[in-house]
């Protein structure tokens, strides 16, 4: 590959950035995503509906809907495709699964979000590379971005940790350690006034 075939990454949002606001129709009725501020929201993309993985992650989130309303977090999706194909998919997953889908689904068919938030690149034709995931704070501010391949599922209780990991850590006095859980003892940050102390760089907080 030459110089001359590199093409610059397009624009994506960085965690820190605040989550660019939009208005669109979802199988819950509009949404503005600005109406999610006071609360924890996890807003997530998938490539598209009637896809074997996609439809995995739906029923999974929505059995662990109730662990994310229990930590103040809302749920929204959104994919490309149509708000009649969000209906008649999320109708065919409670029929199939006998699971019914509480968040809302938006659509997206301009690709005009997916871009805003960098899903996409501008000349993206389909939505291929979309399956990612914000955390989007209370005020509006992106905490965390995931993004996963079209061959592998996110993983649901990982979302559920990563929510309760920001929110524990969220005003930069306690830190959460590697595969930490809630209940579990966080750290303080490193304190080069304690370096007396041979765990001034690494400790608990319990």
């Amino acid at each position: 590959m030459t110089d001359a075939t590199l093409r610059p990454p397009p624009a994506a949002l960085r965690m820190g950035d605040a989550a660019p606001d939009f208005e669109a129709r979802s199988t819950k009725g509009p949404v503005r995503l600005s109406d999610f501020r006071g609360r924890w929201l996890v807003f997530f993309s998938h490539p598209a509906d009637f896809t074997p993985v996609c439809t995995t992650e739906f029923v999974a989130l929505a059995k662990a809907h109730d662990r994310f309303v229990a930590m103040g977090c809302a749920l929204v999706g959104l994919s490309v495709d149509s708000l009649y194909a969000h209906l008649a998919w999320t109708r065919a997953i409670r029929e199939l699964f006998s699971v019914e889908i509480p968040f809302p689904v938006i659509e997206d068919p301009s690709m005009a979000v997916g871009r805003t938030y960098g899903m996409l690149d501008e000349t993206a034709e389909s939505s291929a590379g979309v399956r990612a995931t914000y955390f989007i704070d209370p005020k509006g501010v992106i905490r965390a971005i995931t993004h996963y391949p079209l061959t592998m599922g996110r993983s649901i209780d990982e979302m559920v940790r990563m929510v309760a990991a920001l929110q524990a850590s969220y005003s930069g006095e306690r830190l959460a350690p590697a595969d930490w859980q809630p209940g579990q003892p966080l750290l303080f940050p490193a304190d080069e006034k304690a370096q007396q102390e041979p765990d001034w760089f690494c400790r608990s907080a319990a």
